[in-house]
């Protein structure tokens, strides 16, 4: 059985780990492997996920018999507007498929309503699968944008919302 958990800042080796499973494998169809190494120094070095944690992240992780399996990490993004921000969910490759991602994206929406959280917003490159998932899951696209991330590398994503 998938369990989900609040990860601490004792996680991060794993998320690092998840997220370099996951991440060629995700993007290598569009994307340089110097890109994504870029990406992933600049967005999961231990210090930037150190902060995340101390700045009131919160990250979950599923298992599933003391396996590590995937994680999602969130964050008020506008608290005016009570909307959050998911920043971070990612599936090892061998459990797409499987509901892991489903789970996760709904237990932060869930997380989110208790916050009393009235949307969730997060990007997704627009040649990853993963935007047909997030629509299926009820997110609509709110804008493309073209984010320059330095080096000459840009995001280009969809911005997608979910009223809660």
């Amino acid at each position: 059985m998938i369990i989900l958990r609040k990860a601490k800042e004792e996680d991060i080796e794993v998320i690092q780990d998840i997220a370099n499973s996951t991440w060629y494998n995700t993007y290598a169809d569009y994307l340089s492997a110097e890109q994504i190494e870029y990406m992933l120094d600049k967005m999961y070095n231990k210090g930037v996920l150190l902060s995340q944690f101390q700045e009131g992240h919160i990250f979950l992780m599923a298992q599933e018999n003391d396996k590590d399996l995937g994680y999602a990490g969130f964050s008020i993004l506008d608290p005016e507007a009570c909307s959050y921000k998911l920043h971070k969910l990612y599936v090892l490759p061998e459990m797409h498929g499987k509901g892991v991602g489903k789970l996760l994206v709904n237990e932060v929406m869930n997380l989110v309503r208790d916050l009393e959280g009235k949307s969730i917003e997060l990007n997704v490159n627009r040649n990853n699968k993963a935007a047909d998932f997030y629509k299926s899951a009820g997110f609509e696209i709110k804008e493309t944008v073209n984010l320059d991330i330095g080096e000459g590398y840009f995001m280009n994503d969809y911005v997608m919302v979910k009223a809660l």
